[in-house]
């Protein structure tokens, strides 16, 4: 299966995150190590920049709007979970081009390939509490276009 440009950014993105919980280095060191890993030039860099920029500096923000919808302390979480969750909100709060189920299928899709056995019910279950909250407008608008089928 061949992985989106963006969706490998995605990746690139969690890869650093992870890192920077573990290591403390800071974000513009880990951005350098994961521009020269191979596969870097597949992804969508420009998009990996963004992300990247947003997530790392907001983390400890994006952690606190995350905290209302946990059932532990974000420190509780896997660093994987916790990274993935992160883009999930950075995404929902600055990506509002990014349909809100776009952006939770994203992060569905990071945990299930880098997350633990369930761990995609969980950021699914998070970041859709979230999206509740940050795009009531556009969640209400959507079930309104589903509820409007076909007159007959």
């Amino acid at each position: 299966m061949r992985v989106s440009p963006r969706r490998r950014a995605r990746e690139f993105v969690l890869q650093g995150l992870y890192q920077q919980q573990l290591s403390g280095n800071a974000p513009s060191a880990i951005r350098l190590q994961i521009g020269e890993a191979a596969g870097f030039a597949k992804a969508d860099t420009a998009y990996f920049d963004v992300l990247w920029s947003g997530a790392s500096a907001e983390y400890p923000a994006l952690l606190a709007a995350l905290a209302p919808y946990l059932d532990r302390s974000a420190e509780g979480l896997s660093p994987v979970e916790r990274a993935i969750l992160v883009i999930g909100a950075w995404e929902l709060t600055h990506r509002l081009e990014i349909p809100y189920r776009v952006a939770i299928n994203e992060a569905v899709e990071l945990a299930k390939s880098y997350g633990g056995t369930d761990g995609h019910k969980f950021v699914n279950g998070v970041l859709d509490k979230l999206a509740a909250a940050l795009r009531a407008d556009e969640i209400r608008a959507q079930a309104a276009l589903q509820g409007a089928g076909p007159a007959g």
